[in-house]
């Protein structure tokens, strides 16, 4: 059952990236062109899916569990480190460069163009590589600091 509720969900949030043209590289771009053509278009849509997601969160965490009856995982993390800070600003120098986020990348692969199937890759690429480097790097920093092992 979670993966057909995982299922409708994506499918939910690929038409509404493609409902509001959020998959349309140049929408994003001229969002991002303060000097130029701005659109507002996509602080619209975030802040629809910010409401939306406030609602929600407050109606599902008063159940205590998820619809299938598990529980909730949420992440424990609280500290602002430099891996989130850094993660966040490649993120947001790839968005700013080529006008798309994995969501909208995802959803655009339908289309079979090549920035996006390059995109895609590079994405791919990058996530494998990052989880390859967090492997070899854990270890390390366990033998420096024995106790946070």
């Amino acid at each position: 059952m979670t993966l057909i509720y995982s299922l409708l969900a994506g499918v939910v949030f690929g038409a509404g990236l493609t409902i509001s043209d959020m998959v349309n590289p140049a929408r994003v771009l001229n969002f991002l062109d303060f000097a130029g053509h701005w659109d507002p278009t996509l602080m619209f849509v975030m802040a629809g899916g910010l409401a939306v997601t406030a609602i929600g969160y407050r109606v599902i965490f008063r159940r205590g569990s998820t619809l299938t009856g598990e529980s909730f995982r949420l992440p424990t993390q609280r500290r602002i480190d430099l891996r989130l800070v850094g993660g966040s600003a490649l993120f947001g120098i790839g968005w700013g460069l080529a006008g798309i986020c994995p969501g909208p990348a995802i959803t655009d692969l339908m289309t079979l163009e090549p920035k996006v199937l390059v995109f895609v890759a590079a994405m791919l690429i990058g996530m494998i590589a990052t989880a390859h480097w967090r492997d070899r790097v854990r270890p390390l920093k366990s033998l420096a600091h024995p106790e946070e092992a």
